[in-house]
């Protein structure tokens, strides 16, 4: 284990490098913890580009890890979960595994379901990817780098991705995505976190306030695949518009939440972007607690689930049952099956192009 020595201007955030666990061809899975002792600290495997922990303290300084993770590796590389991983090369589902892309129909790697999940049963989150501590002014962390080859789970075309985490002394934890390809291809990245803001394993997220800055959703089939164009929140569990309980919305009784196994797993169409850096689009709350969580993004979505499927039967570093909503996810992101939308905004590169988008969680404590 090595322990960075604290730079000038860095206000108190460290960073170090250690063994996690290793994976069961032998290759060593590392991870990196950094931040502030004194507010929030992170932790990131190399294994998935993984958010593993977040530490935060609550309104009277307690800190607790507010990300649900796996407590095996095992747990960590099954399929449906995704605790905390880089998902990719496109999140969320395209149907039937069939891209269509400049007349060609390329044919995905699929799920049980039929449909291609986060980029196809190998997707990014069991990659092993190379990583290298990042030092700023003001904040640490890693950047990791995955190389994923044409034809990878069906994908067309050679793709380079980075993602950078960085936390600062104020609990702010930005993650910078990047991507180039060889040949046109299409590229949806996003983290899936889960968080629970009472505690990793303590209860569910029900009594959690969540607002969202959307007017329009996408509606879901019952293999959760949007079958056409968005529709208002307005008068419907999905206005989130003002601060709303979980429990208090996802208790409605709308067929929408049920397709989903009785809470959200939806994309929620942002407000547009006024300016060139991430805008505010979420604010999570826990009243008992005080912690706060404030989502800002460039993406033009959100998926949002409410782990409506967890049954109990995974368990959580800490010790406790997972069982439904006991985290929720914020996947900031572009729309599901856009390839077969072209209304949507698109998610096609090409080489010469740049893939980047910026997703940052503020952590926070209110005080009241």
């Amino acid at each position: 284990m090595t322990i960075a020595p604290k730079h000038p201007g860095e206000e108190g955030v460290t960073i170090r490098r250690e063994p996690y666990a290793t994976l069961p061809d032998g290759r060593q899975i590392d991870r990196w913890v950094f931040g502030s002792q004194d507010t929030v600290t992170a932790e990131v495997l190399n294994l998935g580009a993984r958010l593993q922990a977040v530490h935060a303290p609550d309104r009277d300084g307690r800190r607790a890890n507010v990300v649900l993770g796996g407590a095996s590796v095992a747990d960590l590389l099954g399929e449906a979960c995704y605790f905390g991983a880089t998902v990719g090369r496109y999140a969320n589902r395209i149907a039937r595994g069939e891209l269509p892309l400049d007349g060609t129909v390329h044919h995905l790697l699929t799920q049980p379901s039929g449909h291609t999940l986060h980029g196809g049963p190998d997707g990014f989150d069991t990659r092993l990817w190379d990583a290298v501590e990042v030092r700023e002014p003001g904040r640490v962390g890693v950047r990791l780098e995955l190389h994923s080859p044409d034809g990878d789970q069906g994908f067309p075309g050679g793709l380079t991705v980075n993602v950078t985490y960085l936390l600062d002394g104020s609990g702010t934890l930005t993650i910078e995505y990047a991507a180039a390809t060889d040949a046109t291809t299409v590229v949806n990245l996003t983290n899936h976190a889960y968080f629970n803001l009472a505690g990793e394993g303590n209860g569910t997220v029900l009594d959690h306030v969540l607002q969202v800055e959307a007017d329009q959703y996408t509606p879901v089939d019952g293999q959760l695949i949007p079958y056409g164009p968005p529709s208002p929140v307005a008068g419907t569990p999905f206005d989130l518009t003002e601060p709303r309980p979980v429990g208090e919305r996802i208790s409605a009784d709308h067929p929408q939440l049920w397709l989903a196994g009785g809470g959200y797993d939806h994309n929620w169409v942002l407000r547009p972007d006024e300016g060139d850096g991430p805008r505010t689009v979420a604010v999570l709350r826990h009243p008992a607690s005080g912690r706060r969580l404030e989502c800002l993004t460039t993406e033009p979505g959100l998926q949002i689930y409410t782990g409506n499927l967890f049954d109990g039967s995974l368990t959580g570093p800490g010790g406790g049952a997972y069982k439904a909503y006991a985290g929720i996810a914020l996947e900031t992101q572009h729309f599901p099956d856009s390839p077969h939308r072209p209304a949507y905004p698109s998610t096609v590169l090409r080489p010469g192009e740049e893939y980047r988008s910026t997703t940052v969680y503020r952590f926070s404590a209110d005080r009241s």
